[in-house]
C-alpha cells in the first residue's frame, strides 16, 4: 500500500510521527509532507527532530513543491492521511484550494475517488470549522476526530496515541493490534 501523510501545523504531531512508525512496520511505501509550522510545532510537543521523522518516510516533500509525484493524479498512490489536520488546511481542502501540496494531494484524492482521511485536532470547533468538515465529507473525506477513546484502558500518552492510529490504520483497511477493540459489556 501507498500512503501520503501530511502532517500540518495542529498541536497532534505525535499522530502523524506514530503513523509513520506504524506504515513502515506494516511494510507500505510512505511520501511524507510536514508543514513549515508542524516542524515547529514539533520542537514543542516532542523529542523529534524533523530530520529524525523524515527518516520514517521513503519519499519526503516540500509543502510547496507541486512538481512531488503525489500532486498528480497519473501518480498511483491509495490514500492520504492529514495527521493532524489543521483548521487552515481543513479549510483550504473543504473549498477546494489547491495552494499548498497537503491541499492539491488531497484534491487529487477527492477527484480521483481515492481515500482522504483528516484527522482534525482542534477544540471547541466553530461553526465554519463544523461547515468544513461537513463540506469535505460530503465530497468524499473521511473525518476522524483527534479524540481519545478511553474503553481500551490506555495506561499512557503513547496507549492514547496507538488507539487513534490504530483507528486510522483501520479505515486504510491495514489490520493492526495496536489498541484493545471494544467487546461490550
Amino acid at each position: 500500500m501507498e500512503i501520503v501523510v501530511g502532517i500540518s501545523g495542529a498541536s497532534g504531531v505525535g499522530y502523524g510521527i506514530r503513523l509513520l512508525e506504524a506504515l513502515r512496520e506494516k511494510g507500505c511505501v510512505t511520501h511524507l509532507i510536514i508543514t513549515d509550522s508542524a516542524r515547529k510545532i514539533m520542537q514543542i510537543e516532542t523529542d523529534s527532530l524533523p530530520g529524525e521523522v523524515e527518516k520514517l518516510a521513503d519519499h519526503v516533500y516540500a509543502p510547496k513543491d507541486f512538481s512531488a509525484p503525489v500532486a498528480s493524479g497519473s501518480h498511483l498512490f491509495d490514500a492520504l492521511v492529514v495527521i493532524p489536520c489543521s483548521m487552515g488546511t481543513l479549510s483550504g481542502i473543504a473549498c477546494g484550494s489547491s495552494d499548498t501540496l497537503i491541499t492539491r494531494c488531497a484534491d487529487v484524492c477527492l477527484k480521483e475517488k481515492r481515500r482522504l482521511i483528516l484527522v482534525p485536532r482542534e477544540t471547541p470547533l466553530s461553526l465554519i470549522q463544523l461547515r468544513n468538515m461537513v463540506a469535505a465529507s460530503e465530497a468524499g473525506a473521511l473525518i476522524l476526530p483527534a479524540c481519545p477513546a478511553f474503553y481500551s484502558r490506555p495506561q499512557s500518552l503513547a496507549g492514547l496515541v496507538d488507539v487513534l492510529v490504530g483507528r486510522v490504520l483501520d479505515l486504510l483497511g491495514l489490520e493492526n493490534d495496536l489498541y484493545h477493540r471494544w467487546e461490550g459489556i
